[in-house]
């Protein structure tokens, strides 16, 4: 089933969000499986250390009776010396275990019982060298015989012998966890990076699937366009030659019409004056009562005159239509020259040729280029605007100053876009396409004119390659926008081909 660009992305969003949320899993349950480790980690290290503590606690205790009952045996003072060096360390490491064992109320009881032992036992062991010191050997070994120090010292073994078994429970329970913690530490990173895997599997899978999709889709429009380009190329030498066939045709049809137009306006002229001549001469004559006579006499002096101005007028409108066209048809027959143009220039020259029609009423025109020069056809540019300003200052609104804008600037695709913009009467929306027809005109008609001047604008915008669009308020204004590529010749060539 061929992937579609709304599957695809779905399909990618939805890896894409499995892909995170298994990362941030990942992540998470991996912080928290190391702060779980490092806290047994601590555990374990607490625990080494107590039981360090615990066993020198006993071998310094064992330093010290094992050095009390030398020296007593012996009168030796050298037996003396183990016991004076672990003496002072005993209650150092009484401190350490206390606070070592500080977090757990549980071991407060048994550390005090401790401490008393332990101090039970150092000052019989202090007592007993006092007196073999003293020479009360007899004293001392009695003192021994009452078997209470060696009650606290069983009492004390038994309490070192359970902490050490305590901690190496605690050791072992430890490293179990550290185990256990380790491999689930694994085990999630094996599944998360096989879910990360089967996410990325899946998303090339996607991107293969639809970049073979649109390469299957571009083989196609390949395919098609090549036809397409023959075909457009058949229609447009077809329609190049229907439009020089139509352009020939108008020509000849205004060529032929013109002549018995030019009959017509000279057999007026010729009527006009031999009429001119019988109303002189009918108005020269006493009225009589013949009623022929006075009906000659109104045809010759008031009928015939106003026959012969109406022919004269649709004479004339009709010589403006031909010339009109045969106008257009010279213009889509004309020969192109794409040169390099400066439109700034050409906005100024043809600024410059209405500048007076502006003053007159105090009207101003302004111009904001912001582009250079591109090539086109510079006849064609300066007729386009020449006959948009004229088309501006024709229908202008009465009641205000004319203001005029010529702005140019680039446009996407390498093209360019001139705008055109006035302050006039405007065009009412339902004529914004229809002001472009030939022979077609909009709003009140007060100001003489055949409806050719935006036609030919059209015509000759399209022959450069472009095209004319309005926007308009009626009542406020104007805005004509001209979009032409930059190089005429791109589009000449095109069209040769």
């Amino acid at each position: 089933m061929p992937i579609t660009s709304k599957s695809f992305v779905r399909s990618t969003a939805l890896l894409l969000l499995v892909g995170l949320l298994a990362l941030l899993g990942i992540i998470g349950t991996n912080i928290w499986l190391v702060e779980r480790s490092q806290g047994y980690f601590d555990e374990v290290i607490e625990a080494r250390i107590a039981r360090r503590v615990a066993v020198d606690l006993r071998a310094q205790l064992q330093d010290l009776e094992t050095g009390q009952r030398g020296f007593i045996i012996t009168l030796d003072e050298t037996y003396l010396d183990p016991y004076n060096a672990a003496l002072p360390l005993v209650d150092e490491q009484l401190v350490r275990l206390r606070e070592i064992l500080g977090p757990y109320p549980q071991a407060q009881e048994p550390l005090d019982t401790l401490e008393a032992d332990i101090h039970f036992k150092i000052d019989e062991l202090n007592r007993t060298i006092a007196e073999a010191q003293a020479g009360n050997r007899e004293a001392a070994i009695a003192l021994i015989s009452t078997n209470e120090g060696k009650q606290a010292m069983d009492r004390i073994r038994a309490f070192v012998d359970g902490l050490i078994e305590a901690v190496d429970t605690r050791l072992t329970e430890g490293v179990a966890n550290q185990r256990g913690t380790i491999n689930a530490l694994r085990w999630v990173s094996i599944i998360g990076g096989l879910v990360i895997l089967i996410v990325v599997s899946g998303a090339i899978w996607a991107v293969l699937s639809y970049t073979g999709e649109l390469a299957k889709a571009r083989r196609e429009v390949e395919d098609a366009n090549a036809g397409l380009e023959e075909r457009v190329r058949e229609r447009t030498a077809d329609l190049g030659k229907a439009n020089e066939e139509i352009q020939r045709f108008a020509y000849i049809v205004t060529h032929d019409l013109r002549a018995p137009l030019v009959n017509i306006m000279g057999f007026t002229s010729e009527l006009e004056t031999s009429i001119s001549a019988l109303r002189s001469y009918m108005e020269s004559k006493p009225a009589d009562a013949d009623p022929n006579f006075i009906e000659a006499r109104e045809a010759a002096t008031e009928e015939l005159p106003e026959a012969i101005s109406f022919i004269r007028a649709a004479t004339r409108k009709m010589d403006g239509l031909i010339n009109a066209i045969l106008k257009i048809s010279r213009e889509g027959r004309r020969q192109l020259k794409p040169e390099l143009v400066d439109i700034r220039e050409v906005a100024e020259a043809s600024s410059a040729a209405i500048h007076h029609q502006l003053a007159d009423n105090g009207g101003a025109i302004e111009t904001d280029i912001r582009m250079g020069k591109l090539v086109t056809d510079r006849l064609s540019i300066e007729q386009v605007l020449g006959n948009l300003l004229d088309n501006a200052i024709k229908y202008q609104e009465p009641d205000r100053a004319l203001k005029v804008a010529i702005r140019a600037k680039h446009a996407p695709g390498n093209r360019v876009e001139i705008e055109v913009e006035d302050n006039g009467r405007g065009i009412a929306d339902t004529d914004h396409e229809r002001v472009f027809e030939l022979f077609r005109r909009s709003g009140k008609q007060s100001q003489p004119g055949e409806g050719i001047g935006l036609a030919h604008v059209r015509t000759m915008v399209r022959s450069l390659g472009g095209d004319v669009t309005l926007r308009s308020t009626f009542g406020q204004g104007t805005t004509f926008i001209i979009n032409l590529p930059r190089d005429l010749r791109s589009h000449l060539g095109t069209s040769s081909q």
